[in-house]
């Protein structure tokens, strides 16, 4: 067998938080980030709530915007990956504006006249101190999905001590085993899924 073609992933966290606070969620993400780069990725991190991405659901929404150059690193990437917290049972409002602003690749084509997600996977990683996990995964994926990523099996890892409000990630140790293992696999799967697609290009959709 050659040498695997190198590939890149971009990390969106969605956290509520801006830099330098600690994200409970980027700590998560972290383990996921380094089981890639041992496999031969490149990692790039967004926090998005450093950037001013203006509401919309086009690819640049004008003056001040800095959505752009965040959807250039994702387009040099094969890999995404959105991290976000769970609040009130949801994703992140940070990560809910990502969605929207996703949205605008579901119309845009490559050269080959596909949509540009094609052939990219995605996964999801979440943390809170409350139940939902679940549906924040499927909603977000459920997402992704539409806009024309691909969802490997289990590309997704969590960690939550719910039900119920509890300590944060950062913060009591409990179930961090799982939760990276969970990760690990995750990056596994993103990365076998990816260059499958980079062997085999799915193709343009059918007139």
């Amino acid at each position: 067998m050659g040498i695997p073609p190198a590939m890149r992933a971009l990390i969106i966290n969605c956290t509520l938080k801006p830099s330098p606070e600690p994200s409970n969620t980027e700590a998560l993400a972290g383990v996921v980030a380094e089981a890639l780069k041992k496999d031969g990725v490149s990692v790039d991190w967004v926090r998005a709530v450093d950037h001013d991405i203006k509401p919309g659901v086009r690819s640049d929404e004008g003056p001040g915007d800095e959505w752009p150059p965040i959807l250039e690193k994702l387009l040099a990437s094969e890999i995404l990956i959105i991290a976000t917290p769970t609040w009130v049972g949801r994703p992140s409002s940070v990560a809910q504006r990502v969605i929207e602003r996703l949205d605008a690749l579901i119309s845009e084509t490559d050269d080959e006249g596909r949509p540009v997600a094609y052939n990219r996977v995605a996964g999801v990683v979440n943390t809170g101190n409350e139940d939902g996990a679940h549906h924040v995964i499927g909603e977000i994926n459920g997402a992704l999905g539409d806009i024309g990523f691909t969802i490997p099996g289990q590309a997704w890892t969590y960690w939550h001590l719910g039900p119920g409000a509890g300590p944060d990630y950062l913060d009591d140790q409990r179930g961090h085993d799982w939760a990276a293992k969970t990760g690990r696999a995750m990056a596994q799967n993103l990365v076998t899924v990816a260059r499958a697609l980079a062997a085999t290009p799915m193709r343009p959709p059918p007139d």
